[in-house]
């Protein structure tokens, strides 16, 4: 079910993880659908593209996965400088990765959260964890454009994705 709209989110307690998120999409006014009681997924606009999140909850382990999945496509022959980029990036990143999954070769930025015991998501988490993935894509977008499409080197593409992010703000 696609839903959208504006909500008020000051109401809600801390609740499911899928189901907190539904709510934090549905008061942002994002496309957003539950897949299952554990899977949602939502489109936010980021600065450079339109991403797709997917939120997945494992109550087994108390871990909710957020991808973000920028719509980018890696070729075969770019791949080595992609991997590259993905390992300098990487290391800057104190949550979350990112990385090109084998079977489709899409890229895309993950994040596992450990919930406590009760397996409930507040507000605040739900905003941290969406706001984060969508800002690292947005802030590593150029790097990814200038291999894909610029030809540049892996440290030329980060050097210049981060000359150009700080001059924006």
């Amino acid at each position: 079910m696609m839903r959208t709209g504006e909500g008020d989110l000051g109401r809600h307690d801390d609740c499911a993880p899928v189901e907190m998120l539904g709510q934090l999409f549905e008061a942002r006014g994002w496309h957003y659908e539950f897949v299952s009681d554990d899977e949602i997924t939502g489109e936010v606009q980021g600065s450079w593209a339109t991403y797709q999140l997917r939120a997945v909850w494992r109550a087994e382990d108390n871990v909710l996965q957020l991808l973000c999945l920028p719509d980018i496509r890696v070729p075969d022959d770019k791949r080595p400088a992609m991997f590259e980029v993905l390992g300098l990036i990487n290391e800057q990143l104190w949550l979350g990765h990112f990385d090109i999954w084998s079977n489709n070769t899409m890229l895309l930025y993950r994040h596992g959260l450990l919930l406590s015991d009760d397996g409930l998501l507040s507000l605040s988490q739900a905003q941290m964890l969406v706001e984060v993935a969508v800002e690292e894509c947005d802030r590593f977008y150029p790097a990814f454009q200038f291999i894909l499409w610029g030809d540049k080197s892996p440290a030329d593409a980060l050097a210049s994705a981060l000359v150009d992010a700080a001059g924006e703000a």
